[in-house]
Order: C-alpha cells, then sequence, then structure tokens
C-alpha cells in the first residue's frame, strides 16, 4: 500500500469525509434531501463550519415553542455531518437572543395565543400553558416542568453535542438567551454587549441553572441576587466569555477562534470534548437544571410573580417591566428583550 498516511502531508488534517481510505469514501451526502426550513433560525455549512443563526431580529431573536426543537435539530445535524466540526451560533439583527417571549403569558393569560401547529394538543401548546398560568386557577407543577423541561432540554444539546460549539453574542443575550449561550462550550462576545437575567427581579429563576457552573458562586450570585446586567468586556474579564472584542472587529475575532478549531481533527475535539464535559457534568449540571426549572416555575406562582403577571395583563408586558427595572437604573437598555 503505497498511498497510506504516512505517504501524505500531516494527513492528520484531513477531515473524515477526506482521502480514499476514510470511512465516508465514496458515500455523497444527499444535500437536498438535507434542504430544511425552519421557522426561528437559519442552517449553513461553510468549510468545516457549521452556522445556526437566530433569524427573528424583528423579535429581538425572541424563544418560541419552536427554537428549542429547531436547535436541537439542527446541531444533530451538524453532529451527524462528517465535513463539521465546530458549530458556530449567532443572532441576526441588533442582538443575539432577548430570551423568552413571554407576552403570550403574561398579557393574554388564558386567551388564545399563535403557536405552531404541531404543538397543539401538546404541553409545549401556548394556550395549555397559558392556562396554567391563570393567577385565579389551580397551578400543575409538572405541566409547567414538562414545558420547561423541554425546553432546557433543546438548549442543552449545545453542551451535549459531540462536537464543540461556540456562541458569538452581541447587542444583547438577556434571560432566556443566556440559557442558550452558558450551554456552549465557547462564548465570544462584543465589548458592549449587554449579558444578564433581569428576571430574576420578578417572575424568573435561570431554568438552565448554569450559571454557577460557568462563572463560580460569588459573582454568580452577584447578578442573580440583582438582575444586573455585565457587558461583554466584564463577561471576558469574570470568564464567562472566552474573549470579547470590539463591535466591529467581532466577526473577525470569531471567525479566526472557530477556524482554529475547525483546523483540529474531529476525533481530537471530540475526545477533548467529552473529557472536560465529564467534569462539568461531575459538578451536578443535571441537578442544577432540573431544581432551577422547578423554581422558575414555583417563581411565575408566588404572590409577586401573580402581582407582575396581572400588572403585565392590566398595563402591558412593556409597562411591567418598566416598573420592575426602574428602581435598579437600567431599563432604559433594554430595547428589544422579550424576557
Amino acid at each position: 500500500m503505497t498511498d497510506h498516511a504516512g505517504t501524505r502531508p500531516a494527513a492528520w488534517r484531513e477531515g473524515w469525509d477526506e482521502g480514499d481510505d476514510s470511512l465516508f469514501a465514496g458515500r455523497e451526502m444527499d444535500t437536498a434531501a438535507q434542504q430544511v426550513e425552519y421557522e426561528t433560525l437559519t442552517y449553513e455549512v461553510t468549510g468545516r463550519v457549521a452556522r445556526i443563526t437566530f433569524d427573528r431580529p424583528e423579535h429581538g431573536n425572541a424563544i418560541t415553542a419552536d427554537t428549542p426543537l429547531e436547535l436541537a435539530a439542527a446541531v444533530e445535524r451538524a453532529d451527524l455531518d462528517p465535513r463539521v466540526h465546530v458549530m458556530l451560533v449567532s443572532g441576526r439583527g441588533k442582538g443575539f437572543c432577548g430570551g423568552y417571549d413571554l407576552g403570550v403569558f403574561a398579557e393574554r393569560g388564558g386567551g388564545p395565543a399563535d403557536g405552531p401547529d404541531r404543538t397543539v394538543g401538546t404541553m409545549l401548546d401556548p394556550v395549555v400553558q397559558a392556562r396554567n398560568h391563570n393567577p385565579f386557577g389551580q397551578w400543575d407543577p409538572m405541566a409547567d416542568y414538562a414545558m420547561m423541561s423541554r425546553f432546557n432540554r433543546g438548549f442543552a444539546s449545545l453542551l451535549h453535542a459531540n462536537k464543540p460549539t461556540v456562541a458569538k453574542i452581541h447587542g444583547f443575550c438577556v434571560a432566556g438567551g443566556t440559557d442558550i449561550a452558558l450551554y456552549c462550550d465557547q462564548i465570544i462576545a462584543a465589548d458592549d454587549t449587554k449579558i444578564g437575567y433581569p428576571p430574576t427581579r420578578v417572575w424568573g429563576v435561570p431554568a438552565a441553572g448554569m450559571w454557577a457552573h460557568r462563572l463560580g458562586d460569588q459573582r454568580a450570585k452577584r447578578l442573580l441576587l440583582t438582575g444586573d446586567c455585565i457587558s461583554g468586556r466584564q463577561a471576558a474579564d469574570w470568564g464567562l466569555a472566552v474573549e470579547s472584542a470590539p463591535p466591529d472587529e467581532l466577526d473577525e475575532r470569531t471567525e479566526d477562534l472557530v477556524g482554529r478549531i475547525a483546523a483540529m481533527p474531529i476525533n481530537q475535539l471530540m475526545m477533548v470534548k467529552l473529557a472536560l464535559n465529564s467534569t462539568l457534568l461531575a459538578q451536578g449540571v443535571a441537578n442544577s437544571t432540573m431544581v432551577s426549572t422547578v423554581f422558575d416555575g414555583v417563581s411565575r406562582h408566588t404572590r409577586e410573580g401573580y402581582a407582575f403577571q396581572l400588572r403585565s395583563a392590566t398595563a402591558g408586558f412593556r409597562e411591567a417591566v418598566r416598573e420592575r427595572d426602574e428602581p435598579f437604573g437600567d431599563h432604559r437598555r433594554a430595547q428589544f428583550e422579550r424576557e
């Protein structure tokens, strides 16, 4: 055998789908069959990078019932594609993700709400969950958990994927948007990005439960005991982001990072990620997520939670958020955040 790996310079840099000795030699992917239309995001592969981009800019890329399902499907698609070495998650428009579009629950009560057909009659049905948020009705905590745990499971696909995941955040990454970003293996942020979880002031607990695992106990509590946000630059200083960059340099710096990761052999990337994830999982990530998801539901059904919800229903969600945040002096920075 004359054409073995030792005869080719740096053959270890070849991808899984490259070379006559590849496991995938002669097995061409049917790209036409791979074409999928998503409601909340776009997906494309360029070179060795799978690019997952949230695509609801007019709504601040707010999370809908479709988001976790489509994100998990896109992550699985990239994980199974031998061409892909790394996944890049970003948001189109003025920010990464403004969190959940809670207006469905806070403003509409038990009334009709728009929702994708595939969720009707399921635990993700917005009407079902709106009814479960009726301040004058009986709350079913496990119906709440069944919904929120599915959202978390979809977002956590970024952590549990075999291949590395990178979040590029700009503008704002707040509330439920942080649940997504903090599940990624690497976060790179624009210096002026707004990052935080303001709903801990009322009507929310970070269901993903990742803050202490990413920041440590004191700094996580510093943010979540106040609902304060930090900038992308401070996030890098604190170790929440691996680096930050001026907004006009974010794309270039991100491409450099994912390019360096993509240059690595897939099997090396997978082994390193699995080895490091074992430490993270041993810290109790699954337990943190379960407890945080339960408390997130509880926080929406306390006396204070009902007061916030009823105020949203009577004065409007934006007014309730203004009243929530104004005493902390940061309401004017909240333009697209949906919670």
